[in-house]
């Protein structure tokens, strides 16, 4: 019984040892910015890009579907709650069934959107993706890849939600681009 007791406390001493460690590193590194480390959680392969110029990042927003119509004001409240990210070809964006809280739109490229492992469709530009994620934390519906290098602009539910407070037609568009989808899947199954 001795010896279990020893063993249990030495294993014990190590765990508080190597989490006073990391305690210790992290109080002396500086903390990453806000958007460093929702950016980081997102996705680990995806590369933030820096915008070449406002007008660019504005350009690509007016071409997202969900944003066209959208006045130039309005879209620059889109972009300061938005990061644009790029993910090379195969890269997993949305995997079914696992819980998310953001979306994304591609800008360029294209994403293979699959449910239960069966090819919904291939999608390009202007094409939103995990949109169900800005509006609950209900899981995944389906699975998106890369299918080649991809732009894509990332939502997260928490940014969105504050925009969407601030840009009212903004939740009339989601509601139709929800529709549209729901009115697809209808006419897929019901014919």
């Amino acid at each position: 019984m001795a010896a279990t007791s020893s063993s249990s406390t030495r294993k014990l001493s190590i765990v508080i040892q190597r989490t006073y460690l990391v305690i210790q590193q992290t109080i002396t590194q500086p903390l990453p910015a806000r958007d460093d480390v929702r950016r980081a959680r997102v996705h680990e392969r995806a590369t933030v890009c820096v915008m070449a110029s406002k007008k660019t990042q504005l350009e690509h927003l007016r071409n997202a579907n969900l944003f066209q119509g959208c006045s130039t004001k309005d879209l620059e409240k889109i972009a300061k709650a938005s990061d644009e990210i790029s993910m090379p070809a195969g890269s997993l964006i949305v995997d079914q069934g696992q819980t998310g809280r953001e979306a994304f739109i591609v800008l360029s490229g294209t994403v293979l959107v699959k449910r239960n492992n069966k090819k919904v469709g291939t999608f390009g530009p202007g094409t939103m993706v995990g949109e169900l994620s800005l509006l609950d934390h209900g899981p995944r519906t389906a699975t998106v890849t890369c299918e080649t290098d991809c732009l894509l602009l990332l939502l997260d539910q928490r940014h969105f939600m504050g925009v969407l407070d601030q840009v009212p037609a903004l939740a009339h568009k989601l509601l139709a681009t929800l529709a549209g989808r729901i009115r697809d899947l209808d006419r897929q199954y019901f014919g």
